[in-house]
């Protein structure tokens, strides 16, 4: 009892089960709303990727001295950001429920 109990406290309360006819509706065919979803996905895993690369390129030494590492207290704070961050694909259904993503057929 006590596994299920610390296995749904690891849950992100952030997760939560779809409502799949919601989805189809959209777009009309279930499959079509996953990928516009998945392509959406993609897109902001790769902004926040750069974006963090960024932040975090201006702490870099640029030196071949492998011996001194430094930590530096403001760019573990910005990895924790980043960290507590929602995940791409749920900010991406979290926009395509909201009708903030444009997407056509070709």
């Amino acid at each position: 009892m006590s596994t299920n109990r610390r296995s749904l406290a690891s849950v992100n309360s952030l997760i939560e089960t779809r409502d799949v006819i919601a989805l189809k509706e959209k777009t009309g065919n279930l499959y079509e709303s996953i990928a516009v979803i998945g392509r959406r996905a993609n897109q902001i895993s790769v902004g926040m990727k750069e974006e963090l690369h960024r932040k975090l390129d201006e702490f870099t030494v640029h030196g071949d001295n492998l011996e001194e590492v430094h930590e530096n207290k403001e760019q573990i704070e910005i990895s924790r950001i980043y960290e507590r961050m929602a995940n791409a694909t749920l900010q991406a259904i979290n926009e395509f429920n909201d009708d903030q993503i444009y997407y056509r057929k070709k």
